[in-house]
């Protein structure tokens, strides 16, 4: 995936609805947005994600969340490739009521587990060696540090994204077969052993804008009846393992 298509700052609306509606829903998105073009070659339109999250020994930041706190964020990996070459993407999402900033480094695979465990962030960590890549990476690796951070979760989904040609100002993306398991290591792989299934056969809609609310956005949720829920792929995921320990 060669162009970042990363919005630092935007709005981000959140919905899980049922596969039939989002079948009907592609087709109205498709008069304003395009196809991501990644997503385009591939099958059914979607492109696997892979993220390791990290967080505290006590889940500092699962917490932040489960107590909502207006000032969280989440540290991951994020990953797209199974084979162990290429880049991953060291990120930091942080929420401040409805606006969400996000800071992501781009790093050789090769050099993550250096980056974890201490070593000073240089620019010979960088796949783009510039400026603000360097602070990106250095401001998440404070936060991993600060929170003595580790592997915890891999969540792993397909995503169908929309966007505006020639702007990220305006993305939409249907995410299908959420799937979760713990983890204790940096091994970035595509698969999972015993993944448990999160939102089960429904897809998380994101509607996700940088300025103005685009008016046939709000004219798209009238239509479609839409109603804004929680979906945090991390929290919820941690939720039903730890509801599917408890049972067993």
């Amino acid at each position: 995936m060669s162009k970042d298509k990363l919005q630092e700052q935007r709005f981000e609306l959140k919905y899980i609805i049922s596969e039939q509606k989002a079948q009907s829903m592609r087709y109205f998105v498709q008069n304003y947005l395009t196809i991501d073009a990644y997503g385009a070659t591939q099958p059914r339109r979607s492109y696997p994600v892979h993220s390791l999250y990290l967080d505290s020994p006590s889940f500092q930041t699962y917490q932040d969340t489960i107590n909502g706190n207006r000032n969280r964020y989440k540290l991951r990996v994020r990953h797209y490739e199974g084979d162990k070459k290429g880049s991953v993407f060291l990120e930091m999402k942080r929420r401040y009521d409805r606006v969400i900033s996000k800071k992501r480094a781009e790093i050789p695979r090769e050099h993550l587990e250096d980056i974890m465990y201490g070593h000073l962030p240089t620019m010979d960590h960088l796949v783009q060696k510039t400026d603000k890549q360097l602070d990106s990476l250095r401001y998440i690796c404070r936060l991993i540090n600060m929170l003595n951070a580790k592997p915890q979760v891999h969540v792993a989904y397909y995503r169908e994204a929309y966007e505006l040609e020639n702007s990220n100002s305006v993305r939409i993306t249907f995410d299908r077969d959420v799937r979760t398991e713990y983890v204790k290591n940096l091994r970035l792989s595509t698969d999972l052993a015993k993944p448990i299934s999160v939102f089960r056969n429904n897809v998380i809609l994101e509607l996700k804008f940088t300025n103005r609310y685009p008016h046939w956005m709000n004219e798209m949720i009238q239509i479609f009846e839409l109603r804004r829920e929680s979906a945090a792929k991390y929290v919820d995921g941690l939720n039903r393992m730890n509801h599917q320990n408890t049972l067993a």
